[in-house]
C-alpha cells in the first residue's frame, strides 16, 4: 500500500503526527536532565498538554464530520508547529508560556486525531483498511523503539531549543502531507445545530453499535488500571526486586517491540470471530501487572510485556477498522473522538490515583485489582451482543 501515493502521503502524515507527540515529553525530560527546567515545570507543561488534548477531541471530531477532514488535521497540525517556536523560546524563561504551548500542542494532538481515523476511512478502500491501520500502527511502533535513540543522538549536536525546533517541523509536515479525502459537507445544518447538539448526535450513534461501547469500556479499563500500574510499579519492581534499571529498560522495550510484532501478525490475519480475537488480545495486558504481582525471574517480566504489546496491536487494529466501517461516515470522526477521549483521557487519571493507591494499600492489592481489571473488563465485552464480529450485521 505504501506504493500508492495518497496512502503514502496518509501513511507519513500519521507518523510524522505520532512522532512529534512522543517527541515533546522525551525533549522536556533531556532539559530537566541539563537543568533547563525543573521537574515541577515538566510536570506543569505536560498536564496543560493534556488539558489541551481532552478539550479539542470532541472538537476535533465535531469539526471533522462539519469540515474537510483534511482541513482539520491542516489546521491542527499548524497550531502545533507554530507553538512549537513558542515553547522553545519559554525554555528557561518563563513556566507560563511554556505551559500555554504545551495546550495549544496538546489541542493540536487531539484535534487532529479523530481527523486522521475519518480521513483514513476516505482514502482507503473498506477491503484493504485493515492492512492500512496495521500499517499505521507499525510506523508508531517503529518510531517508538528508534525514537529515543535518534533523540539522544541529536541531542549529542543540538540543545533542547533546537530539538523542539525539530519538532516544530515534524508538526510542519503532519499539517501539510496527508492527502485530500472527500469533499466537505454542506456544513450549514451542522453550524446551525451548534455543538454540543453535533457531539450529542455522535455519542447516539456510538450508542447504536452495542460492540464499540463494550470494547471502549474494556478498553478504558485497561489502560487506566493496567498502564497505569505498570508505568508506576515497573520502576519500583526493576529496582527492589531485581536491583537494577536494565529490566525497566528491557521490559519497556519488550512492549514496543511485541506491538510491532503484533502489527506484523494482524496485517495478515483475519479472524473468524474478530471481535472475540481482539478482546481476548487486550486481556494479554494482564499478563504485565501479574508478572509484577509474582515473585518471577526477570525474563518472565519481559515476556509478560511483550505479550502485552502484541495484545494491544491485535486489538486496535480490528478496533480502528470496524469503527470505519460500521460507524456512518458522516458522524465517523466523532465516534472516533468518544474513542480517544475517553481510552486516552482517562490515563493520566489513573497514573495520577495509582501511586497514592500503593502507598495505602501496598502494590500487592493494587496490582491484584489491576490484573483482575485487565482480563474481566474484555471479557465481560466479549459477552456484549454483536461484540463476536465487531459488527451490527
Amino acid at each position: 500500500m505504501l506504493r500508492e501515493g495518497s496512502f503514502l502521503r496518509l501513511w507519513a502524515g500519521t507518523t510524522a503526527s505520532g512522532l512529534a507527540t512522543w517527541a515533546m515529553p522525551f525533549i522536556l525530560g533531556l532539559a530537566v536532565l541539563h537543568d533547563a527546567i525543573t521537574p515541577t515545570t515538566l510536570g506543569l507543561v505536560l498536564a496543560t498538554r493534556t488539558a489541551g488534548f481532552l478539550v479539542a477531541v470532541p472538537i476535533g471530531g465535531v469539526l471533522a464530520d462539519r469540515y474537510s477532514r483534511r482541513a482539520v488535521v491542516l489546521w491542527a497540525g499548524l497550531a502545533a508547529a507554530l507553538a512549537s517556536p513558542v515553547l522553545a523560546a519559554g525554555v528557561g524563561r518563563s513556566m507560563a508560556v511554556m505551559a500555554a504551548a504545551g495546550m495549544v500542542i496538546g489541542a493540536g494532538q487531539g484535534a487532529c486525531r479523530p481527523a486522521f481515523q475519518a480521513l483514513t476511512a476516505e482514502v482507503v478502500d473498506p477491503e484493504r483498511r485493515q492492512q492500512a491501520n496495521a500499517a499505521m500502527t507499525l510506523a508508531v511502533r517503529i518510531t517508538t523503539l528508534g525514537g529515543p535513540g535518534l533523540t539522544a543522538l541529536l541531542a549529542t549536536a543540538l540543545d533542547v531549543t533546537a530539538l523542539l525546533l525539530g519538532m516544530g517541523l515534524v508538526w510542519l509536515c503532519a499539517a501539510l502531507l496527508p492527502p485530500r479525502g472527500k469533499p466537505a459537507p454542506d456544513a450549514s445544518d451542522g453550524a446551525a445545530a451548534g455543538f454540543f447538539e453535533e457531539f450529542a448526535e455522535g455519542i447516539r450513534e456510538a450508542r447504536r453499535h452495542p460492540w464499540f461501547l463494550a470494547g471502549l469500556g474494556a478498553l478504558t479499563a485497561v489502560i487506566a488500571t493496567g498502564y497505569s500500574a505498570t508505568g508506576v510499579v515497573l520502576p519500583m519492581v526493576s529496582r527492589d526486586r531485581y536491583g537494577t534499571e536494565a529490566v525497566l529498560a528491557i521490559a519497556t522495550t519488550a512492549y514496543t517491540a511485541g506491538g510491532l510484532l503484533g502489527a506484523l501478525v494482524i496485517a495478515r490475519w483475519r479472524p473468524r470471530s474478530q471481535g472475540w480475537a481482539a478482546l481476548a488480545a487486550l486481556s494479554c495486558y494482564g499478563f504485565a501487572p501479574l508478572s509484577l504481582w509474582l515473585p518471577v525471574p526477570a525474563a518472565l517480566v519481559v515476556a509478560a510485556y511483550v505479550a502485552a504489546g502484541v495484545g494491544v496491536s491485535l486489538f486496535n487494529v480490528p478496533w480502528f477498522t470496524a469503527t470505519q466501517r460500521e460507524v456512518e461516515p458522516r458522524l465517523l470522526a466523532r465516534v472516533s473522538s468518544l474513542d480517544f477521549m475517553l481510552s486516552y483521557g482517562l490515563a493520566p487519571v489513573g497514573l495520577a490515583l495509582i501511586a497514592p493507591a500503593i502507598d495505602a494499600f501496598g502494590p500487592g492489592p493494587v496490582l491484584t485489582v489491576c490484573t483482575a481489571a485487565c482480563f474481566l473488563a474484555p471479557a465481560a465485552a466479549a459477552l456484549t451482543p454483536t461484540a463476536r464480529h465487531f459488527s451490527r450485521r
